[in-house]
């Protein structure tokens, strides 16, 4: 069982901002003025769900967990079969060189699906993003595999090779000849 964890440390830095300064306020502010405290915290808190609302995103499209026990691939709010995925256009991703920072990040912005005339990834020839998102998030890698049927499928993830280590003994388990 493969599951990969996404960062935290945004999260936790827009959050741990949000509660300082509003505590910061609440020592000069309370008791006496409580009401205008509340509405600036309020105020404040509309700026905070911006900030926090791609880490959200990336845990509602972009969380991956492979289930050898269940025979399950799931990618953000979808699932397919592990006998689904073509083992060998796993172990060619596996030897495939890693992208460096810059070229992660121009690689990221490329990788756009969006239900927008000229932005389907099928429209373009370019293999469909999985997980229900429009795009890959800046930062993170995307990893093409196929299909047995022959579809393109790219899904982004933090940690590449261990998901493509984790997704290769798990597909590899039901492929002769293969192991």
């Amino acid at each position: 069982m493969y599951t990969e964890k996404l960062p935290k440390t945004w999260s936790a830095i827009c959050i741990g901002i949000y509660v300082v300064g509003v505590a910061y306020m609440g020592f000069d502010s309370v008791p006496e003025d409580t009401g205008p405290w509340l509405a600036v915290s309020a105020v404040f808190l509309l700026l905070l769900i911006p900030c926090l609302s791609v880490p959200i995103s990336k845990a509602i499209y972009n969380r991956i967990h492979i289930d050898p026990a269940q025979n399950l691939l799931r990618v953000g709010r979808e699932r397919m079969a592990l006998t689904d995925v073509d083992p060998a256009s796993v172990f060619h991703e596996i030897q495939q060189d890693p992208l460096g920072i810059a070229q992660r990040y121009a690689a990221s912005l490329g990788n756009i699906d969006a239900p927008v005339r000229g932005l389907r990834a099928a429209e373009r020839g370019a293999p469909r993003l999985v997980g229900g998102g429009w795009g890959v998030p800046m930062g993170m890698e995307s990893v093409e595999i196929r299909t047995r049927q022959g579809e393109r499928l790219s899904i982004a993830t933090h940690d590449r090779m261990a998901f493509l280590t984790a997704l290769a003994d798990s597909t590899a388990h039901g492929t002769p000849g293969i192991r």
